[in-house]
């Protein structure tokens, strides 16, 4: 509420018969004294009353439904002692009165009654008169007050409303003026309404509100920042397929921000990065791949949800994906012991012994069986090649990067428009048809038979940039009956060349027959593999024209 100081001036007015205090106070001061402030003054205060260390008094603080007081210790003496015996001539003195009506004078009398009242009005309230009465004589008959002395002071109170009251001097005289007051050593009044702020406050206010304003700027900025680093592309119909739906975020901080440090590969398709997934203690192996086209998603999405399903200890389980724009992230398990393609060709990797890539190709076989027959559903893998078998840590092989498989129904025609694929693995017909199915993934499967026996990649280029294909070399071989001549040099302990040459490399021509329907089917290959049917190898044999035929040539030749 509205803080008021209410200045107060006020004016007592005492009239004595001339010379009747020649010497009230006998000369020591008694009739008058001045205060300049109350510092140190003998005041007899009581309430909320008190003095300042400024020398204010201060009767009331603001404090609702209070009072103060504050008296000058002594009494003063305000009758003459004289007057008793002044004789009836003297002026008996005047008043100051209020009446309702004039006719309650017409029967006042003089002398004593000041000209208000008569004997018989003495005490009659009837009478309807108030009166300051201001005698010159004292008079017994009447009830005058028969002491010479009485208290000064100043009392204050408050209300409901708040409100302070202040006496800043006192100056006072019972004959003759009052001291002056020293106007230049009174007390400062207390500043009316708020208080004023401080200079500091006045600088560091702006600079905070400044500061404040910049934090919550540079929140704000971070938040947006935040949401649009992590942010993800969502649709309706992905609701379903929310159990395979990885958040951005998890897969962002597994592997540190997709560091070069976590990179595990990088290819045409995609780079591989190793993440942890803390809050499932969880290795995985997070593939970027480019999607920028938005036809089709629907429906890969929901691809990548089925194969989500697949169970089988030679293929590496597609975990999820995460959307965003531009890009494609699909989440593998992890395979602590890399790639089959790291240990074919990096020096710094160890040789294996025969039959640990009989084995590795041997799992191989078994995954894709799985793929093509046995799961609930057939899928076309698409990529089949030594980069994509994987090795666990008991070092099986594993078929993973599902990037490209397609799925189908039993019994319907299973092939796919969708045609990609690593040079020397795609089948001759993908070039003329565009069409992939099951026979396709059994030539890449042939090409990783040669590539696996032989420690050489499907396609090499010589001193004079010319591709040279593995499969031509192993036919050359044959033909000249050298064929063990092309199997990897580095193989530790010896090996079996009859087992090398049939099973393998004869098998793996086989698989890599340029007419789809002269190809194995992936059970025949495991049969053949399990040692099962080796008159097999007739079929070969009766084939073998084949292999050296201009139709031949011209069918890799297509390839490349």
């Amino acid at each position: 509420m509205p803080f008021q100081t209410l200045h107060v001036t006020t004016l007592l007015l005492f009239l004595f018969p001339a010379g009747c205090w020649a010497d009230s106070t006998g000369g020591n001061g008694h009739g008058q004294f001045v205060y300049n402030g109350f510092t140190g003054a003998n005041l007899t205060i009581d309430g909320a009353a008190t003095v300042m260390p400024n020398g204010l008094l201060m009767l009331t603080n603001g404090t609702i439904q209070m009072t103060g007081h504050a008296f000058h210790p002594s009494p003063l003496p305000f009758r003459d002692p004289d007057a008793q015996n002044a004789t009836a001539a003297r002026a008996a003195g005047l008043a100051f009165f209020v009446a309702a009506v004039r006719a309650v004078l017409s029967t006042a009398m003089p002398a004593q009654f000041l000209g208000l009242l008569n004997g018989s009005d003495n005490g009659n309230r009837s009478t309807h008169i108030f009166a300051v009465e201001l005698d010159t004589l004292f008079n017994v008959d009447i009830g005058d007050m028969n002491k010479g002395t009485a208290y000064v002071g100043f009392s204050s109170a408050t209300g409901m409303v708040f409100s302070r009251h202040f006496v800043v001097g006192w100056s006072f005289s019972l004959q003759g003026s009052a001291p002056a007051l020293n106007i230049s050593g009174l007390p400062a009044l207390p500043p009316a309404g708020p208080k004023p702020r401080s200079k500091v406050l006045e600088i560091v206010l702006p600079i905070s509100s400044a500061a404040l304003v910049l934090v919550v700027g540079i929140a704000i900025y971070a938040l947006v920042r935040h949401r649009v680093k992590y942010a993800e592309l969502r649709d309706d119909w992905e609701i379903p397929f929310g159990a395979h739906r990885f958040s951005y975020r998890d897969l962002f901080h597994a592997t540190r921000g997709f560091s070069d440090k976590q990179l595990l590969g990088a290819g045409g398709f995609g780079r591989v990065y190793k993440g942890v997934l803390h809050k499932a203690d969880m290795d995985l192996a997070v593939k970027r791949v480019p999607h920028e086209s938005k036809q089709g998603t629907k429906e890969f999405i929901s691809e990548i949800a089925s194969l989500g399903r697949l169970r089988h200890r030679n293929i590496v389980q597609l975990l999820g994906y995460c959307r965003r724009k531009g890009e494609l992230l699909l989440v593998y398990d992890y395979m602590p012991n890399g790639s089959l393609d790291k240990y074919l060709y990096d020096g710094s990797k160890d040789t294996w012994h025969w039959s640990q890539r009989f084995h590795i190709i041997r799992g191989v076989a078994s995954g894709l069986l799985y793929l093509h027959e046995d799961w609930e559903q057939g899928v076309i893998h698409g990529d089949v090649k030594a980069s994509n078998v994987l090795l666990d840590g008991d070092m099986n092989g594993r078929l993973g990067d599902f990037g490209l498989a397609r799925l189908y129904d039993h019994g319907d025609d299973a092939y796919t428009t969708h045609v990609v694929g690593t040079m020397g693995y795609v089948a001759p017909e993908l070039g003329h048809t565009g069409k992939a199915t099951p026979a396709t993934d059994v030539f890449a499967f042939g090409a990783f038979l040669l590539e696996v026996a032989c420690g050489r990649r499907p396609v090499e280029q010589d001193q004079q940039n010319n591709c040279i294909m593995l499969v031509d070399r192993v036919i050359e071989n044959w033909r000249k009956g050298l064929i063990i001549n092309v199997v990897d040099s580095r193989i530790l302990d010896g090996f079996n060349p009859q087992e090398v040459s049939l099973v393998l490399l004869k098998l793996g021509l086989l698989c890599s027959h340029p007419m789809p329907n002269r190809r194995p089917t992936m059970r025949q290959v495991i049969q053949y593999l399990d040692r099962r049917q080796y008159g097999s190898c007739r079929l070969i044999t009766i084939h073998q024209h084949t292999w050296a035929s201009p139709k031949w040539r011209q069918c890799t030749a297509g390839i490349i």
